[in-house]
């Protein structure tokens, strides 16, 4: 059975120009690479010899018409939301009764990363599934991250402020009464912030990380590592793990936030540049064993990177995290926890905090460490296989997660709040 909620809307298929992709393809073959010996094992970044490859492929082997192809496989909207521009792409569901879900990406993120598990959301039954746990899937692009093109008169643009546009888009665009959410990264905090503000008009979220929602608020929210000193008391392992996060994610997080627009003059230029910094978080945030392409073939990597440049959207992209602490979020009320739509949470180990180190740790120190306190946690798991981008590296376990949030919250559903795997 299919959906029965009429849509309003005409689908309006994605398109890219010949002219932007013989554009493309002159940029790539004036690219001038740097100097970069001894970075063989990516010790100083992206090495020269790796780029080079991609960049040749991009250049002469890639086919973005079939990646478009199977993009429009799927119905794909625009719409004005409160002005501003606003690309979806939508898999009605098929079962007894669906819900609406949105689903939120995150940076380098794009609406893409979610294709593994819209089907088995939208059509469980086809997949081996309960059609009872059907979901109508919406899958936006973060404003100003890629379609419908370049964000213009929303400066301001952070996480909070996508929140209160996805709900207009989901009850009043849309005209659902009551959905559900779920997101990573950026889309994680969307989605708390959905919980937190729109509670009553939710079903529930169900996230890839736990962070509070004041995670980018302070004077110090570039600082990665929060000021946490490294001593000689601390542990071997605890000293390592910590230096490793680092290496992730603190030239990533403050440069986002302290200069990004002089980064994005460069970006917005070179493909090669461009494809450079994305590939470098795709490479460290994957649970990939030191092979990106056991995650992202060189065709994923790239038609990520092609959405980002053929809609010039690195800029924007990049403007989330120095708004979301220029413009920090405030709370809408004051009731605990915080977020208090039920939350289901997936975690993996390869991005557990120090001195955890399995994934029944985690669950254990999320659930009595002090972020436990911001959700109305009813579903708490994690698992060993998959990185940063799960949906995409482990689309069964993000899958599974979410369905078993949702199946007590559903309408004709008991209520119940499902007991963590772990």
């Amino acid at each position: 059975m299919t959906a029965s909620h009429p849509f309003p809307l005409e689908p309006t298929p994605i398109h890219v120009s010949d002219e932007v992709l013989d554009d493309l393809r002159a940029r790539l073959a004036q690219t001038r690479p740097p100097l970069d010996e001894g970075n063989g094992d990516w010790s100083y970044g992206v090495p020269a010899d790796y780029l080079g490859e991609l960049v040749a492929y991009w250049r002469d082997g890639y086919d973005w018409r079939a990646a478009e192809a199977a993009i429009n496989a799927y119905e794909h909207y625009r719409v004005d939301v409160s002005g501003v521009p606003v690309h979806f792409l939508r898999k009605p569901g098929r079962g007894p009764r669906p819900i609406p879900l949105i689903l939120t990406h995150g940076w380098p993120w794009t609406f893409w990363h979610w294709s593994k598990v819209i089907g088995p959301l939208a059509d469980p039954a086809a997949f081996g599934g309960d059609p009872a746990d059907a979901f109508d899937v919406i899958v936006p692009s973060l404003p100003g991250f890629g379609f419908p093109g370049p964000l213009t008169g929303f400066p301001d643009v952070n996480f909070w402020k996508v929140s209160d546009l996805w709900h207009t888009l989901m009850t009043e665009t849309l005209g659902y009464e009551k959905y559900a959410a779920g997101g990573c990264d950026i889309g994680g905090i969307v989605s708390s912030q959905l919980g937190h503000k729109y509670a009553d008009e939710l079903y529930g979220i169900h996230i890839g990380s736990g962070l509070p929602l004041d995670f980018f608020s302070g004077p110090r929210a570039w600082d990665f590592a929060r000021n946490r000193p490294l001593t000689d008391e601390q542990p071997a392992d605890v000293r390592a793990r910590v230096i490793e996060l680092d290496h992730r994610s603190a030239s990533h997080l403050n440069v986002h936030m302290l200069d990004g627009a002089t980064l994005a003059h460069g970006l917005s230029d070179s493909p090669a540049g461009l494809l450079a910094w994305l590939l470098e978080r795709w490479n460290a945030w994957s649970d990939n064993g030191g092979d990106v392409e056991s995650v992202f073939s060189k065709d994923d990597l790239l038609t990520h990177a092609t959405i980002y440049w053929v809609n010039n959207s690195i800029a924007t992209s990049i403007r989330y995290y120095a708004n979301a602490n220029r413009y920090p979020w405030a709370p809408a009320h004051d009731r605990t926890p915080v977020v208090q739509a039920p939350v289901g949470l997936t975690f993996v180990t390869y991005e557990n905090p120090p001195g955890i180190h399995s994934a029944e740790e985690r669950v254990r120190a999320f659930t009595s460490g002090p972020q436990a306190a911001w959700f109305n946690h009813v579903n708490v798991n994690a698992h060993d296989h998959g990185g940063h981008f799960i949906p995409w590296e482990n689309p069964e376990a993000w899958v599974g997660d979410l369905r078993r949030t949702f199946r007590g919250l559903r309408p004709g559903g008991d209520g119940a709040a499902p007991d963590s795997l772990i």
